[in-house]
């Protein structure tokens, strides 16, 4: 049987390599945990089980907060901020009226799919520009 800190090590090494195949940053911050009650399970082998569990726990609880902290600190840039957001993507682009927009709503075709759209009263058929997005609803202009 493995020695309880070897044991540790290897859960620190398992599951700092399943970081790398998930996505997000979490699995990390319990390695290092992991890792750290490992050392000291070798360093103090008379450390019992439940004394490891603790010590996992407690240093699991830290190493979330001081890596949550740090990246709310210095966030992740992004070359593309808004990947995930289909609706802000659609800014700026050009669509066309296919209900008409009376007292300020109405149904615009986007692609292949049709959104409520607000914006001033248009015609079926006319192009308009969007300019917003609040929820699942456009914000058009009407397009010169």
């Amino acid at each position: 049987m493995i020695e309880g800190g070897y044991a540790w090590l290897l859960l620190a090494a398992a599951l700092g390599a399943a970081e790398l195949a998930v996505p997000g940053v979490f699995l990390v911050f319990v390695a290092i945990a992991a890792a750290i009650t490992g050392v000291l399970a070798l360093l103090f082998p008379a450390l019992t089980l439940p004394a490891e569990l603790a010590v996992f726990g407690a240093w699991s609880v830290v190493a979330v907060v001081i890596g949550r902290r740090w990246y709310a600190d210095y966030p992740v840039d992004s070359d593309d901020p808004l990947l995930n957001d289909r609706a802000a993507r659609l800014i700026g682009q050009q669509v066309v009226v296919v209900e008409p927009i009376v007292g300020g709503i109405g149904r615009v075709r986007v692609g292949d799919g049709e959104w409520i759209a607000r914006g001033p009263d248009l015609t079926v058929g006319s192009r308009a520009r969007i300019v917003g997005v609040s929820g699942s609803t456009l914000t058009i202009a009407a397009d010169d």
